[in-house]
């Protein structure tokens, strides 16, 4: 998915011609940002969209999609607060209390990144790692472990086959950073 669109690539999408959508820039209406030693514009889309959204003109669904995180936790507080951040940053969002009721809910919702605490009743983190790395369609999935134990298991989980981890408690930027991080080029940037 693209982070930055051309005045091209606006002008196709509004039906207008790439000199509209350059006056859009210039009047400041439309936010972009001029390339360096170039003078091309380029826009982020989050800026398109919320031009689209003011104007009320319709957000073409290629841009609208939201990626899919599930968060997996047994502390309520905890899915809460991871809930809240990454919806604001655009995603959207499904919880579980448990390993067995995420393997439920990561084949209804295909999510694209997992978070997970290693200490949990039931299924451990671990144990949910290597089940989502044993099973050939959630090989892509990405899996973020957010949790409070020490960092000789946190690296244990990255062994396991974890994407990274974050150590509670955690900041909101953090977070928001370690998600862009491992969603890199494919993270499209939707939010508030």
């Amino acid at each position: 998915m693209l982070k930055t669109l051309k005045p091209s690539e606006i002008a196709s999408y509004c039906d207008v011609h790439q000199r509209t959508v350059s006056r859009w820039i210039n009047a400041g209406d439309l936010k972009g940002h001029k390339l360096t030693g170039r003078g091309n514009y380029r826009v982020q889309v989050i800026d398109f969209i919320d031009f689209l959204v003011r104007n009320k003109m319709p957000v073409p669904q290629s841009l609208s999609h939201k990626p899919q995180v599930l968060i997996i936790d047994d502390e309520a507080n905890v899915r809460s607060a991871i809930r809240r951040v990454l919806k604001r940053s655009g995603f959207d969002v499904v919880e579980a209390a448990g390993g067995f009721e995420a393997g439920t809910l990561m084949h209804q919702r295909k999510p694209e990144l997992i978070t997970v605490d290693l200490s949990m009743p039931g299924l451990s983190g671990i144990e949910v790692i290597r089940f989502i790395r044993s099973c050939e369609e959630f090989k892509d999935i990405k899996v973020l472990v957010i949790s409070g134990m020490p960092e000789t298991q946190l690296i244990d989980a990255v062994n396991a086959g974890a994407d990274g981890y974050i150590c509670k408690p955690f900041s909101n930027d953090t977070l928001i950073n370690r998600v862009n991080i491992l969603f890199g080029e494919n993270r499209i940037l939707l939010g508030v």
